[in-house]
């Protein structure tokens, strides 16, 4: 039956079984992925899940925990994927292409991932990436570098377009026109001045943004071969 407040107005009803943290936080990322971070109070979580603000407590801190929690389950759920007995740089790639994937599926990642790069589980995903440089037989003095290297690419990178994506999402032009804008104003420039900006304006069309980024990897992958 649905309750009346003292004013009237109607009010959902109690759910009368159990919450669990793992819930609360599952519900949290779908906030999170579908209105970004302004969007996920307890005060919503509390209609989205018909509880009470008592309950949400007895699981997480508050808004900040629920941000960090959740950004915690997102990558426990990518380093759990990892397949353990690839070769070293095949799972430096899939590690990478990994968390690129993650962020793109859920941007608020990224920015919580920077503002706290103690959380275990980026430092379990650091130790991967370091423990496969050691198998790549990266010496240990530069292995600190092309680590840091390595991740601040992802972030960076993965940041960027899924800061691309929620702009064009909420625009009234997609990425695929704004490309294709893009490239008609880099075509009408002075090649003699700009050769290569110029020669590339029909890549920058139709370059797929995953793709450009795997190169990247690769480029990476292909520069650490120096290092040892």
């Amino acid at each position: 039956m649905v309750k009346r407040t003292a004013k009237g107005s109607a009010r959902a009803p109690r759910r009368t079984d159990s919450l669990s943290r793992e819930l609360i936080i599952q519900t949290a990322i779908e906030i999170l992925d579908s209105g970004g971070e302004k969007a996920l109070t307890l005060r919503a979580l509390t209609v989205r899940l018909s509880t009470g603000y008592g309950a949400i407590y007895h699981h997480v801190a508050d808004k900040s925990d629920l941000l960090a929690t959740a950004t915690d389950d997102v990558i426990t759920g990518l380093l759990s994927g990892a397949v353990a007995d690839a070769d070293p740089r095949t799972a430096l790639r899939d590690l990478a292409l990994g968390l690129f994937d993650a962020i793109d599926a859920h941007p608020w990642v990224g920015a919580e991932l920077s503002r706290q790069p103690w959380r275990p589980t980026l430092l379990d995903f650091y130790e991967s990436i370091g423990r496969l440089l050691d198998a790549l037989a990266v010496p240990e003095e530069v292995r600190f570098d092309a680590a840091g290297a390595l991740v601040n690419y992802v972030l960076g990178v993965a940041a960027q377009n899924a800061a691309n994506a929620r702009l064009h999402a909420g625009g009234d032009t997609d990425r695929e026109s704004f490309l294709e804008n893009a490239a008609a104003e880099w075509a009408q420039i002075d090649p003699d001045r700009y050769p290569f900006v110029h020669a590339a304006a029909t890549r920058l069309g139709e370059h797929d943004d995953r793709e450009q980024f795997l190169v990247g990897v690769d480029i990476f992958l292909a520069g650490i071969s120096a290092l040892r």
